[in-house]
């Protein structure tokens, strides 16, 4: 179905109030929502293109900074030109649940209150959760609160491709 030259675009969107937006014809909306995803790919593919040229422009200067300073990670700073570069590699720590675990024991065991030293969180996969006998489940139920995420609505044509 073609639509006429004044029907919206993509860049239109932003300057759209969300209700004239839903009040368009639902054959519109699935050609809007595919160009937006084809464009949202396109403009990640370009970002993991340019972010990767910008690692191999700048990522052994700033190591070299890094290596100077003493440090593994870290943010640095250095000029190119009229520009100034701030290269920041985060830190990622992650910890042994099993061997931190042991340690809170030990801690309590020595008769130390483990909360000075870490902080402890449990938490219950879902899949286990509705796992569980009615019994249980009933007994956890007032620690439980479920909230719901963000809609996400597809449009699919309902015609055949031939």
């Amino acid at each position: 179905m073609p639509f006429p030259e004044n029907a919206p675009r993509v860049d239109d969107l932003t300057s759209m109030p969300p209700p004239e937006i839903a009040a368009l014809p639902v054959e519109l909306l699935a050609i809007l929502q595919r160009e937006i995803d084809e464009a949202a790919k396109r403009i990640k593919a370009s970002k993991s293109r340019l972010d990767g040229a910008l690692t191999i422009r700048y990522a052994a200067r700033a190591e070299t900074l890094r290596h100077e300073m003493g440090k593994d990670t870290g943010t640095v700073r250095f000029d190119d030109g009229d520009f100034t570069i701030v290269a920041d590699l985060p830190k990622r720590v992650s910890w042994d649940q099993a061997k931190l675990a042991d340690m809170v024991n030990v801690i309590r065991t020595a008769g130390d209150d483990p909360a000075q030293y870490v902080d402890v969180s449990f938490k219950v996969p879902e899949r286990k959760y509705t796992a569980w006998p009615d019994y249980l489940r009933r007994d956890f139920e007032p620690a439980r609160t479920v909230k719901v995420g963000q809609l996400s609505v597809a449009l699919t044509s309902q015609e055949v491709d031939q």
